[in-house]
């Protein structure tokens, strides 16, 4: 069974790792979720020093409140990446990813949402422009060798396709990925993210049984910005042919819904209005 799982950065506080992970648990369990992705950051709860027996405790947390921990995440990889051109950089990236693969053993996940550079990133003005074949080059050498410590811990990563101007068709995805040549190494499709440029079912099918995590959001592609997110069924996601392409291609993972930024008054309706819309999109009403 799919489960309908919601990400820590939805909440007030997640972003910025304010939000103890004990009532994000709480929230989401209020608001119907079966199951949360939780995210490493630099601060918090959950970061590249958690120990295991902190992650047993999260574990012992969502076990008594009634959820599962289904997936992890983090936004580390916007500051250091394996795709980076300075080599200090990639190595802080590989050494930081590779905590993160430990961290989703020990909480009992199968995917780590995986960000492996950059060509350009929209929301870091300052950052130079990197040719796409340099990125691409050192994102395959770092996740190469990433993947290594990924297998021997039953552990994937999930390649999310974001705003980065890096990885922008299925087949480049495809392409990509088999390059790898890596069971851990897989794609975390951001079903919003795509649609100024494609669509997540046609994703969805070309990539097949590469698909390892799915991003629930909504976006309207006359708007064409940032401020073109909005919430689910909202917008010009084809709702019905994603469900029919998860089918297709035999997903049963989570799906997880990623509500940033929140609303700015009230914003845990946002959570619920998301939950009421996953329990239409998953047939669940």
């Amino acid at each position: 069974m799919i489960l309908k799982s919601i990400n820590y950065w939805s909440y007030p506080g997640g972003l910025e790792g304010k939000l103890p992970v004990r009532d994000f648990l709480r929230l989401a369990k209020s608001h119907g979720f079966d199951a949360v992705e939780l995210c490493v950051g630099g601060e918090g709860d959950l970061t590249t020093a958690t120990t295991e027996a902190q992650c047993r405790d999260f574990l012992s947390m969502a076990d008594e409140i009634g959820i599962k921990v289904a997936s992890v995440a983090s936004g580390l990889y916007w500051g250091h990446a394996l795709g980076d051109a300075d080599p200090a950089s990639r190595s802080q990236a590989a050494q930081e990813l590779e905590a993160m693969l430990h961290i989703t053993k020990w909480l009992g996940c199968r995917t780590l949402l995986t960000i492996p550079g950059a060509v350009q990133v929209f929301f870091l003005p300052d950052r130079p422009v990197q040719p796409y074949q340099e990125v691409e080059n050192f994102a395959r050498e770092g996740l190469k060798a990433a993947a290594k410590t990924a297998e021997s811990l039953g552990v994937r990563m999930g390649i999310e396709n974001v705003w980065n101007k890096f990885l922008l068709s299925p087949s480049e995805m495809a392409s990509f990925l088999d390059s790898i040549g890596s069971p851990a190494v897989g794609a975390y499709l951001d079903v919003a993210n795509i649609l100024p440029y494609g669509y997540p079912e046609h994703w969805l099918r070309q990539l097949g049984s590469r698909i390892y995590g799915v991003h629930f959001k909504d976006f309207r592609r006359a708007v064409g910005t940032v401020e073109g997110f909005v919430d689910l069924l909202e917008g010009d996601v084809n709702w019905p042919e994603v469900m029919a392409a998860l089918g297709e291609i035999g997903y049963d993972g989570p799906v997880v819904a990623e509500m940033i930024p929140t609303y700015a008054h009230y914003p845990l309706v946002r959570c619920a209005n998301a939950s009421r819309a996953m329990d239409a999109i998953l047939g669940r009403v």
